[in-house]
Order: C-alpha cells, then structure tokens, then sequence
C-alpha cells in the first residue's frame, strides 16, 4: 500500500456538489492499494500513518503525533499512485482491482478508527474534488514494500 500523507489544518472531499468528508486539523491520506497487497499491510500502514510525528511541539520541533493534536484522517482512495510511467500515458496494471482494493481500503480506515482517530473518506470510483489546506506544507510518502 502506498500513502500520500499530508499535514493539514483543514481539509474536505465533495462528490457531485456535495461534501461527504471534512476534517479540520490532521491527514488528509490519498491511499493507493497495489494488486499484491494484504490484510497486514493495511494494518502496517495504519500504524504509520497514526504514529507519524510531523507536528510541531512548543518547541516548534515535529515531534508530535496525530493523537498528541487531537487531529483527525480524511482517507481519500487513489489508484493513480500506482501508475506506471514509462510512457506518457500512465497504466494502472500495478494497481489492485477494486475486489481486493476496497476491503484493504476499508480495513485501513477501520485500523485507523480502532486506534480512536475520526476518519472521514470520500467513495471508491467516485469522481471526487478534494480541497486541503496544507500545513507546512508537510507531505510524506508511505509505502508498506520500501
């Protein structure tokens, strides 16, 4: 699995005119599910994202984790960070279908949950318009294979 994880003060996904997910301060996730992924790098990925420290401390340090900011997830699913760009235009071959990719997306915003998070999301397949606020800005690359 591979996450594109960005610090946020806000954020909010809107499908056909209407907002489905809003958070305020925390990670806005884009969540890539690759064809070979399991139940067990959904979890490994939870808990990176959930125990990332990126915000500051009173020592303007990053030092502190999604918990220590009483911060929330908004989960946005992203099949295009797995493209394959050997040519102008991108495949998607690497990327899971959507019968194994929407229960390990499922699984991982419920992983993040049972760690006592609020994850919003916006729908799988859908046609989705995602605003942010970046914070920083601060965006880290997750991936359970590297």
């Amino acid at each position: 699995m591979r996450a594109v994880v960005t610090r946020v003060s806000s954020a909010s996904v809107e499908i056909d005119g209407e907002t489905v997910g809003r958070i305020g301060r925390g990670f806005l996730v884009l969540l890539g599910v690759h064809r070979d992924d399991t139940e067990e790098d959904a979890g490994r990925l939870a808990d990176k994202v959930c125990g990332l420290r990126v915000f500051r401390d009173e020592n303007e340090k990053m030092n502190l984790n999604l918990a220590s900011v009483g911060g929330s997830i908004l989960c946005v699913s992203q099949f295009t960070l797995f493209a394959d760009t050997g040519s102008r235009r991108p495949g998607f071959t690497e990327a899971a279908r959507p019968d194994t990719a929407v229960p390990l997306y499922e699984l991982f915003m419920a992983r993040c949950r049972e760690r006592g998070f609020t994850v919003e999301h916006g729908e799988f397949g859908a046609d989705m318009k995602v605003a942010s606020v970046n914070d920083g800005p601060v965006t880290i690359l997750l991936d359970t294979k590297g």
